[in-house]
């Protein structure tokens, strides 16, 4: 007989070791087993809650957009007005939960899989949208018009530099990142001064 109420801490525990597993490879040649093993189950059950390692990796790949969400929300609660309010998403972005080598190594495979998976496509477009509609909101009373193509601007810086700091093999520095999308951020507010 299954145990009642264990699946959802079964689903959380094989989430957590799909990104752990992730981090530690560095790229998607894990398999089920070795991710259920790593969550202290059989693949059986893992195959069982999820279908299969596509299914799994998407599902690892909701879990770390949902905690990057939770950290603009929680940023965004405190900022007041539109600058701030751009400030906190820059700010959040470059969070240092967002900088373990495991979530690190789960984005960029997710950037890789969605290249492949109309699935994972659709859940980095829906990141991607959230995003630009966040910057857009506190952009367009600041600059009107420029508000899309700015906020295209910053999304792309945002990520960019992800990229690059999470592929560097020294130190990360997310404080730098966040500052260089700080320094194009204040230039656009600058122009519609001008």
């Amino acid at each position: 007989m299954p145990k009642l109420g264990m699946e959802p801490i079964r689903r959380a525990a094989l989430v957590k070791a799909t990104i752990d597993e992730i981090g530690a490879v560095g790229n998607l040649d894990v398999t089920v087993s070795r991710i259920a093993k790593r969550a202290g189950m059989s693949s059986a059950l893992a195959h069982h809650y999820f279908g299969g390692k596509e299914q799994i990796f998407l599902a690892a790949m909701r879990h770390t957009l949902s905690m990057y969400s939770a950290e603009v929300r929680a940023a965004l609660r405190t900022a007041r007005g539109h600058k701030a309010r751009l400030e906190a998403i820059v700010m959040a972005s470059f969070a240092s939960s967002n900088f373990q080598p495991a979530v690190i190594a789960a984005w960029l495979n997710f950037y890789v899989l969605a290249q492949s998976s109309a699935d994972a496509h659709r859940l980095l477009r829906i990141y991607q949208r959230r995003l630009h509609s966040n910057l857009v909101h506190d952009l367009r009373p600041l600059i009107g018009d420029r508000a899309d193509r700015a906020a295209g601007q910053i999304a792309g810086l945002i990520d960019g530099l992800y990229l690059r700091q999470g592929l560097a093999r020294d130190q990360v520095e997310q404080s730098d990142a966040a500052g260089q999308v700080m320094c194009l951020l204040q230039s656009e507010l600058k122009k519609m001064a001008q």
